[in-house]
């Protein structure tokens, strides 16, 4: 862009993209703050699905994703994505929540994960997809909750230690919190000991706080993405959560993907996740997508 200072007129001088979407196909976020646990506020962003060609059934309410963004002390924003596009433009709403201990909300909201990974996180999550159940504006008996990374974790977490959402993907997300300190980069290597504790003298928080020690709890359907030259977050952490709900005899799928790191970086890995997911949701939610299905191996 160029400004002309005295005129004020703003110039193009070059684009980024040519992608040209119909707005009557785009949902438009709305900054929402909920309760959450002793009766404090979070905050996120809420999607309405939006797609002109369609309209859903009197009565009928959408189903939900909840998205838990990585870090974790990191934030969402509501800058556009494509990938929240892709959602609401087939039914569903989207939450992208910005849990206690992400930024842009000052030192004392940042500090509430302090110590309390793995549990304020999770409340949030929970606690803003039940406001919106709450609200009417999104069906309670379809939450789902999805998440890359330490945002994996939180969805891991949520699944295992809450009774709330009925699915959930994890993208290369931790379930041993022990095997993350042991084998995590230098960049990171003393990152837990604020959101968690030091370790190995907090060992037991380490092992309290880890989804692959309560598979027991697990009672509803996951689907796992895993790049296998994941450095950060080994395959062996989405591997072992696959056996264990395979051995309870709950549905899961596992998508691993030879030559992908910590984040897919191959556009058609990127869609056929998209499309696995969602594919995924139809089969849980008990929906028929109008996208063609993709062949995606089901366990139970």
């Amino acid at each position: 862009m160029q400004l002309n200072i005295a005129t004020r007129e703003i110039t193009v001088l070059r684009e980024s993209t040519k992608l040209e979407i119909s707005p009557g196909y785009l949902s438009t976020p709305q900054a929402i703050a909920f309760p959450t646990e002793e009766g404090l506020t979070a905050y996120g962003f809420f999607y309405p699905p939006q797609n002109q060609d369609y309209q859903a059934s009197t009565g009928e309410k959408p189903p939900l994703v909840v998205k838990s963004h990585g870090g974790p002390t990191a934030a969402t924003s509501s800058t556009f994505s494509l990938k929240i596009q892709y959602w609401t433009s087939r039914g569903f709403a989207f939450l992208d929540v910005n849990y206690g201990g992400s930024t842009g909300y000052g030192r004392e909201y940042r500090e509430r994960l302090r110590g309390k990974w793995g549990i304020v996180d999770v409340d949030d999550c929970v606690n803003g997809a039940k406001y919106l159940a709450e609200q009417g504006l999104v069906d309670g008996e379809r939450l789902a909750i999805a998440g890359g990374s330490a945002g994996g974790y939180t969805t891991l977490a949520a699944l295992t230690f809450r009774d709330v959402f009925k699915a959930g993907a994890s993208y290369y997300g931790v379930s041993d919190l022990e095997a993350l300190v042991k084998d995590t980069h230098k960049f990171e290597s003393r990152y837990l000991d604020g959101l968690i504790g030091p370790y190995p003298e907090r060992k037991d928080l380490y092992e309290a706080r880890s989804p692959i020690h309560f598979t027991d709890q697990l009672s509803c359907p996951v689907i796992f993405f895993q790049g296998l030259e994941d450095k950060v977050v080994p395959p062996n952490q989405a591997e072992m959560m696959v056996k264990a709900l395979k051995a309870k005899g709950l549905t899961v799928a596992y998508v691993a993907y030879e030559g992908e790191q910590h984040g897919f970086r191959r556009a058609e890995n990127i869609k056929r996740t998209l499309d696995g997911e969602f594919y995924f949701y139809s089969r849980i939610f008990d929906f028929e997508p109008a996208d063609k299905k993709v062949e995606l191996r089901m366990e139970n």
